[in-house]
């Protein structure tokens, strides 16, 4: 038995919080998973995991040897990166989880800059707007806009962009330019599924909710630009959605004496573990692309 390797496996099943689903990040064979956690068990002489309703769950000696072995798998990692020298850089596969359109616009046409100064390292980006099981999808690094709810996320702020009321000169010619934010109960809404349709609104000393009543709801942030591209609507976005729309004049602010709240991007790594080298610095270079 390899002890490295099956530290490496026993840290992704805890993890992953099966075998099966451990096999299938490993990309390896479930019946690798189980024999070598057997082994690992009768090395150590102590039982490591416990079968559940809920999966698999560390013993308490199961769980003791979980928090050292995934320090030590950290420590392994900086010591290879150390010995290799700055100069070689990353290696391995880093899987990313990030938004589609924030990823298209801001993060993928940069990518080759980060791919180049780390040949060695192969990148996996899981695009989807919806929220994923970082650890069951074996994901070392997530890209979240918003308010994050999870507690035991371990996060870092990367950046912060303003939120816009949005449309384009051809709507605005059509249906008119909101003066007020309650004007836009008159307007073609366009919402986005998975964000609160109560749009608030501050100003000196003045609030204002408003409700968007829409007949077009999109689940993707894709969808809100398509649609405000082609004319069909008024819409709530971050600045980053439309950023060069906005700077060409192709899509125009209104309402603009009026503030929203902002909008936070974040850097989440899975919840109960370090966060890996490539993670770190992957973290890194998507804030150097978002720098004025």
């Amino acid at each position: 038995m390899d002890r490295f390797q099956a530290m490496q496996m026993y840290v992704q099943v805890v993890d992953a919080g099966s075998f099966s689903a451990a096999a299938r990040i490993m990309n390896i064979g479930q019946p690798a998973v189980s024999k070598t956690i057997a082994q690992l068990e009768k090395h150590l002489e102590v039982r490591l995991l416990l079968r559940t309703t809920h999966g698999l769950t560390p013993t308490e000696a199961g769980q003791r040897y979980y928090e050292r072995a995934r320090i030590t798998l950290q420590q392994a990692e900086e010591a290879e990166m150390a010995a290799r020298g700055a100069g070689k850089g990353l290696s391995g596969v880093l899987r990313v989880a990030a938004a589609p359109t924030f990823s298209r616009l801001h993060v993928i046409p940069h990518l080759a800059r980060f791919m180049d100064q780390h040949p060695q390292l192969k990148v996996d980006i899981v695009l989807d707007d919806r929220p994923i099981d970082l650890v069951a999808e074996g994901i070392d690094i997530c890209l979240r806009m918003g308010t994050l709810n999870d507690s035991s996320a371990v996060a870092r702020k990367l950046a912060t962009t303003r939120r816009s009321v949005l449309a384009t000169p051809a709507y605005l010619a059509r249906c008119g330019y909101p003066q007020h934010p309650q004007d836009l109960t008159q307007h073609q809404t366009l919402v986005f599924s998975q964000l609160n349709n109560l749009w608030r609104f501050t100003r000196t000393g003045e609030e204002e909710s408003v409700t968007a009543e829409s007949r077009l709801h999109l689940s993707a942030a894709e969808g809100i630009r398509a649609a405000v591209l082609a004319d069909m609507g008024i819409t709530i976005a971050s600045d980053w959605m439309f950023s060069q729309e906005i700077i060409n004049g192709t899509v125009l602010r209104v309402l603009t004496e009026w503030q929203l709240p902002d909008i936070d991007l974040w850097a989440v790594f899975p919840g109960g573990r370090m966060a890996t080298a490539k993670a770190r610095q992957f973290a890194s270079f998507v804030e150097s692309c978002l720098q004025p």
